[in-house]
């Protein structure tokens, strides 16, 4: 079992900047990938990052790629979602996931968090 606690969503104008904090207890941290998602009134949820168990590989979304950073704190058992430059388009629920194992490219999460809310305003 794995336990997500988001935090740090908020409103922010256009341009401005965000950090996501997703605190993970339950299971050893460096067992799983972790995941960003997010999903906007009307639109399906998407993935927005992802980093692997190690914490030495990320993937981003291209929406989002050169704004956004993903990083882990083994210490803290703490995963943060660095966001830049932040657009209207950004507005969303933001989710942290678990996804068991080691393989980055996994598409199945199997733990989310309850979501924190970000607003992009223009």
């Amino acid at each position: 079992q794995v336990r997500l606690v988001e935090s740090g969503g908020g409103l922010v104008q256009a341009g401005g900047s965000l950090r996501l904090s997703c605190a993970a207890s339950g299971r050893t941290f460096g067992d799983y990938v972790m995941g960003w998602f997010r999903q906007a009134p009307e639109k399906e949820r998407e993935i927005v990052a992802r980093i692997s168990a190690s914490g030495q590989s990320t993937l981003y979304a291209d929406s989002v790629k050169g704004r956004f950073t993903i990083s882990r704190d083994f210490a803290k058992n703490t995963v943060y979602l660095q966001m830049n430059s932040l657009k209207p388009e950004d507005t969303a629920v933001y989710f942290c996931a678990a996804s068991l194992g080691r393989n980055i490219l996994r598409n199945t999460f199997d733990y989310w968090g309850q979501g924190t809310h970000v607003t992009v305003s223009s």
